[in-house]
C-alpha cells in the first residue's frame, strides 16, 4: 500500500487591529481659540498665612502636590474639596496627596472664618488660555492646537489634564512686544460656543476632536521636514477680531534634532511687525505656510529678539495626535 503524506498549507493573516495614518492634506486653520483643561487632581498653587500660620510652612505639603483624599473622602474639584472640609467639620484633617507619582498624608490645622474653614491653601482644577488652532483633519475631525504643552503658571510643570474644550475667540486688542519683555493677544472668549474637545495636553501641543462643522477652507499638503527650505513662508493668525490674515516670514534654520524648536524664523512682515513687535503671547499655534504646504507651527517666542521665534514640525504635531 502506498503511503501518502499530506502537506498541509496555512495562512496566517497579520491583519492589524487598528491602522493610524495622519492625511496628507489638513485644514490650516490660524483661527484664535480660547483653551479650557481641566484636571480631576486638586493642584496646590500656593498658600496664604493664616494670623502666624502658613500651611506650607508648617505642613509637608508644596506647591504642586495634587491633593487626592481628605479624612479618605475622594476630592475630585475644588468645589468639592471646600464640601468635604465643611462636612467633616473639624479643626484637624488628613491630607492624601500625590507627588512625582507617589502617595502621600499629612495632617493640617484649619481656621474658621465666617462658618466656614479655611486651609490656607491656593488650589486649581482647571486652566484658561488664549492660543491659535493650528490644524483640522477633515479626513478624522481630529485638531491641533498650540504647538506645545500647556503648563500650570505658579508650579511651571505641564498641566495633567482629564478633559477640556477649545472655543470662540476674539483678539480685542495687543500688548506689543519688546526685546526681552514678549507681549500678548488680549481676547474676549465665549466658553459656551464650543469648537472641539481636547484629549490631551502634550509637549507638541493639544489635541482632540472637533465637534462643528468644518469651515470650507483650502486644504494644505503636509510637508515633511526635507520638504522644507530656508527662506519665504507664510504664518497665518488673528491680530483683529476674528479675520484670520497671512503674514511674511523667512525662515532660518531648520533643526531636527530638537523635539519642538524644529523651525527658526524671523518675522519680515512690516504691519506684524508694527502692529505687534513680532511675534506674542497667543500666537502659539499658529500655522506656518511654504507655497501649498503646511509645514510647522509657530510655538515660542525669542524673548531676547521678539521679531523672531521657534516653530514645531507639523509632522510631529500628527503624529503625537495619533497615539
Amino acid at each position: 500500500m502506498k503511503k501518502f503524506t499530506f502537506f498541509l498549507l496555512f495562512l496566517y493573516l497579520f491583519i492589524p487591529i487598528s491602522v493610524f495614518a495622519y492625511s496628507d492634506y489638513v485644514i490650516a486653520s490660524g483661527k484664535n481659540i480660547g483653551i479650557e483643561l481641566k484636571s480631576n487632581n486638586i493642584i496646590i498653587v500656593g498658600s496664604y498665612n493664616i494670623g502666624n500660620y502658613n500651611v506650607l510652612r508648617e505642613s509637608s505639603l508644596k506647591t504642586g502636590d495634587k491633593i487626592l483624599k481628605i479624612n479618605n473622602y475622594d476630592i475630585s474639584s475644588a468645589e468639592n474639596m471646600q464640601q468635604v472640609i465643611n462636612k467633616i467639620n473639624s479643626d484637624n484633617i488628613m491630607v492624601t496627596y500625590k507627588r512625582n507619582n507617589q502617595e502621600y498624608t499629612t495632617n493640617i490645622k484649619l481656621y474658621k472664618e465666617n462658618n466656614e474653614y479655611k486651609t490656607g491653601l491656593y488650589v486649581r482644577d482647571t486652566i484658561r488660555g488664549v492660543a491659535t488652532l493650528t490644524y483640522i483633519d477633515a479626513n478624522t475631525k481630529t485638531f491641533g492646537a498650540l504647538g506645545h504643552e500647556i503648563l500650570e503658571k505658579s508650579t511651571k510643570s505641564k498641566f495633567e489634564s482629564d478633559t477640556g474644550t477649545i472655543f470662540s475667540s476674539v483678539v480685542t486688542g495687543i500688548t506689543k512686544s519688546k526685546d526681552g519683555n514678549p507681549g500678548e493677544k488680549n481676547a474676549r472668549s465665549n466658553s459656551f460656543d464650543v469648537y472641539g474637545n481636547v484629549f490631551e495636553n502634550t509637549s507638541s501641543g493639544i489635541f482632540g476632536e472637533y465637534i462643528t462643522p468644518l469651515p470650507q477652507s483650502k486644504l494644505y499638503k503636509v510637508a515633511k521636514p526635507s520638504e522644507i527650505s530656508l527662506g519665504k513662508a507664510q504664518i497665518l493668525t488673528v491680530i483683529n477680531g476674528e479675520k484670520v490674515e497671512a503674514f511674511e516670514i523667512n525662515i532660518l534654520k531648520i533643526n531636527n534634532n530638537s523635539n519642538t524648536k524644529n523651525i527658526l524664523f524671523e518675522v519680515t512682515d512690516q504691519d506684524l511687525l508694527d502692529k505687534t513687535g513680532g511675534i506674542v503671547q497667543g500666537m502659539s499655534g499658529s500655522p506656518i505656510i511654504q507655497g501649498d504646504n503646511i509645514v510647522g507651527a509657530v510655538n515660542f517666542v525669542v524673548v531676547d529678539k521678539t521679531n523672531r521665534g521657534y516653530g514645531i514640525f507639523i509632522t510631529k504635531m500628527l503624529e503625537e495626535a495619533e497615539n
